[in-house]
């Protein structure tokens, strides 16, 4: 009786144990959040989606502390991705929460995977390697698969969806050319033969759900076609813009010593293609500095601030001065208005480097960036041989982002950017491609409709130097590209660790002491200029100031040109 008894009470004490332990499980931790963020794989999480309000995103104090952008100028607020949990985690921000739009460099949850060739974020996870715009989200995790894979997705994602850009037999007619579309299920938008390249270029677009890298494989199959790409995506590299009537010092000029070289050159009867988005002609920065225009997009839009921002850095002459007054500026329009702010394709781009090799550009300013682009590659090339030099932004995407181009072709002068106080623009690429720097933080520019703006990016850095460039092929016509680039890395001001390194190249360019250089090039080596006395020298008989008389523009062909300038068409933002 009594041993029945007993078990009786340990059957009835282990059931009531095996009750309780589901109850237990769910019981909450004093350590919830380290549990959620050490052991994610044995942590049994609500459903809801929460913020935790003491947790803040890591920004650069140094940044968010000058940040000024508009609420309007936030252009969409991407959803966290899937597999970002750690990152998420970090910002107190939880799967399917949107963010406000940081600067490229200091978005709170983006991880590399996810991180376009220009630093942005994608709003859903890497799409997997079929090509294809309408395929199946990747639902393997970061430690699931071959990481190799991951940036060249990222890359994928940043070209315009089921376009693809192919070089096709030369011989074709229009009539022959739509017939090879329609037999791969394609449509032609356009194809043109290009000069610079002595190629027939087509812009194709796939117009079922096929994936775009089934279809390349079989349009390249074709023997017909040379060689088929995706059509992608760059992105202009400016930072923030504010609107401002004042008219503040220019750090800038004192920092490149541009009063002193002034007095040796101007840029006169030099001409610099600006490949960028519309200039504001009417601009009193830019009277009689815009010798052409040409608008590869064939749009109707109207001036932007990113691209009179530009031409103002190297020909501004008004209120302001930019790096080369007197120069000749072929505005080229090649990025229209986005829904993520301006942007241009492979095939506008090397319709706008083909244009500018073609009617006398001896600079080419590229203040933009994406990802190696063969088709570019090979314009940039091409450009290149006609002894025509290239300068390019470093990029916005900040010290962890690969190197951008076309900056990173060895062909381009790849400019970073400064600051007031002579250290890098935190927004700054980085790299060994780096040839040199100038200043791209708190810019003071004009804008259109005769504005002006304060704004960062290494966009303006590139157009600071383009106009030096110009300066010294004033002073010696006969200047080669790689002669120009050894003796503005030789002129250059040392910053950072001593001698050449990733961040400022050879180090900040000097405008008196490059210019100078160039006058006896290549006859005395240029690292003699870097001892230049600073006092400003004589002018040169040969440097008279002239009036600023209107340029007749160079010839060209009339379905290619823009609307007339004079215009006064409103920005489209």
């Amino acid at each position: 009786m009594t041993r029945d008894l007993l078990n009786w009470r340990m059957k009835t004490v282990v059931t009531l144990t095996a009750a309780a332990l589901p109850f237990a499980c769910l019981a909450p931790s004093p350590v919830h959040a380290q549990n959620i963020m050490r052991s994610p794989g044995i942590n049994i999480n609500s459903r809801v989606p929460t913020i935790n309000s003491t947790v803040a995103p890591r920004i650069d104090p140094n940044i968010a502390g000058r940040s000024s952008v508009p609420v309007n100028t936030i252009a969409r607020t991407p959803s966290l991705r899937a597999g970002a949990t750690g990152s998420a985690m970090r910002t107190g921000l939880l799967s399917g929460l949107s963010y406000a739009r940081y600067p490229h460099n200091l978005y709170p949850a983006c991880d590399y995977a996810y991180r376009g060739s220009d630093g942005e974020c994608f709003d859903r996870p890497v799409a997997a390697t079929d090509g294809g715009g309408n395929g199946s989200s990747a639902k393997k995790s970061r430690n699931s698969g071959p990481r190799g894979n991951a940036p060249q997705n990222a890359i994928n994602l940043r070209a315009v969806a089921n376009e693809l850009v192919a070089e096709i037999d030369g011989a074709l007619t229009d009539a022959q050319a739509d017939a090879l579309a329609r037999r791969h299920g394609l449509r032609r938008v356009g194809s043109q033969s290009f000069a610079l390249l002595g190629a027939t270029i087509g812009l194709f677009r796939i117009t079922d759900r096929r994936p775009a890298e089934v279809v390349r494989r079989e349009l390249a199959a074709d023997g017909s076609v040379r060689s088929v790409q995706p059509n992608f995506r760059y992105l202009l590299q400016d930072q923030k813009i504010v609107s401002t009537e004042g008219d503040p010092a220019q750090y800038a000029l004192a920092q490149l010593r541009l009063p002193q070289a002034h007095t040796l050159a101007r840029g006169m009867n030099v001409t610099i293609a600006v490949i960028d988005s519309g200039i504001d002609a009417r601009h009193p920065e830019l009277a009689n500095s815009i010798a052409d225009t040409f608008d590869a997009l064939g749009s109707m839009q109207g001036p932007h601030t990113h691209g009179t921002g530009i031409a103002g850095a190297i020909a501004a002459h008004a209120k302001l001065m930019g790096s080369a007054p007197e120069a000749r500026i072929l505005a080229i329009r090649a990025f229209g208005a986005a829904a993520g702010g301006a942007e241009s394709t492979s095939y506008v781009i090397l319709r706008s480097l083909d244009y500018a090799a073609l009617h006398g550009a001896q600079i080419v300013n590229m203040s933009f960036a994406g990802p190696k682009d063969p088709l570019i590659e090979r314009g940039i090339a091409a450009t290149a041989a006609r002894g025509i030099l290239l300068v390019a932004a470093a990029g916005n995407a900040g010290a962890k982002s690969p190197p951008l181009y076309p900056a990173a072709n060895p062909n381009v002068i790849a400019v970073s950017g400064t600051d007031p106080q002579d250290k890098l623009f935190a927004a700054s690429n980085r790299g060994s491609h780096v040839a040199l720097a100038a200043p791209g933080a708190d810019i003071f520019l004009p804008a259109p409709d005769g504005k002006y703006q304060m704004t960062s990016g290494t966009s303006f850095s590139a157009a600071y130097v383009s106009g030096i460039a110009a300066l010294m092929l004033e002073r010696n016509p006969a200047l080669k590209p790689n002669e120009t680039r050894a003796i503005l890395t030789n002129t250059a001001r040392d910053l950072g660790a001593p001698g050449r390194d990733d961040l400022f190249g050879a180090g900040e360019a000097d405008a008196f002491a490059a210019v100078t250089a160039a006058i006896a090039a290549p006859a005395v080596p240029v690292a003699a200029a870097k001892n230049a006395p600073p006092a400003e020298p004589t002018p040169d008989r040969n440097n008279a100031s002239v009036s600023r008389a209107p340029i007749e523009p160079a010839p060209a062909v009339a379905s290619d040109k823009s609307v007339a300038i004079g215009a006064n068409r409103p920005a489209v933002q």
